[in-house]
């Protein structure tokens, strides 16, 4: 049985389909088989539905994304819940983030997943550290607390609303960003030997109009971190290869079913 990823576009939102093209090119390079289903934008809410319906009981098809976002008739939520949990390689199914959050096997959504694999580099031993994540969003901030618990870390997560905020930071030896606002975490709010994940993905206009893709960290200023993962190059490569990964998962897991 080969792994195979189903990938759903709807509509014509260019900066998704240069996405799914990378994404369908990476399963490729990755001996990954896998299918492109494109549908009109003007489509009814039903129709994805039902494409995912069917998709679900397609033996040959092991893993199932969505590319987001959607048209906005259609209601993303609805469309995600939709797809067999065990074929959820995006790891956002209410049942994987329910099995996630009580510590039983699941499909880890992939950037948090991504997170856990490049921290895995530098430590060795997560036991009674103390870990700040920036942001509680549901796809990277909240799972990634969940693992970081996991592995017996003291996890602390803030977000806009947090009092003395940079103090906080201060005291982690572990810092994961998610806060989508660029240059966010400076050199003083880190403590030496500390380790930062930057998940942040922003588009700045620099001197001359070009536009640049930088983090939520300042990673310009991090010579006393152990280690900083670059943007872009760092934790955007390993989301797609753990998408990958929860393909192979998801094949795994439904051979003994079928």
């Amino acid at each position: 049985m080969h792994p195979t990823l189903a990938v759903v576009l709807v509509g014509e939102d260019a900066a998704s389909r240069i996405y799914v093209k990378r994404k369908l090119q990476a399963s490729s390079d990755a001996g990954i088989a896998s299918r492109e289903y494109r549908l009109d934008q003007g489509v009814s809410e039903g129709a994805p539905l039902q494409l995912i319906d069917q998709l679900n009981v397609d033996h040959g098809v092991h893993g199932i994304l969505v590319q987001l976002p959607l048209p906005e008739h259609i209601d993303a939520k609805f469309v995600l819940d939709r797809i067999d949990p065990r074929k959820d390689v995006d790891g956002f199914h209410p049942v994987n983030v329910g099995r996630l959050s009580i510590g039983h096997d699941a499909l880890v959504p992939c950037t948090p997943l991504g997170c856990m694999r490049l921290l895995d580099t530098v430590i060795d031993d997560y036991r009674g550290l103390k870990a700040v994540v920036i942001g509680k969003s549901n796809i990277v901030g909240k799972p990634v607390a969940i693992l970081l618990l996991e592995r017996e870390c003291t996890v602390t997560v803030t977000h806009i609303l947090t009092r003395d905020f940079p103090q906080i930071v201060r005291t982690a030896d572990i810092v994961a960003v998610a806060a989508g606002s660029p240059g966010l975490v400076r050199d003083d709010w880190v403590k030496p030997g500390a380790v930062v994940i930057d998940v942040g993905i922003n588009r700045v206009t620099g001197e001359g109009g070009k536009s640049r893709m930088v983090g939520d960290v300042a990673t310009a200023e991090m010579d006393h971190a152990r280690a900083v993962t670059p943007v872009p190059g760092g934790v955007g490569p390993m989301t797609a290869a753990c998408l990958l990964a929860n393909t192979v998962t998801g094949a795994k897991s439904l051979r003994h079913v079928h």
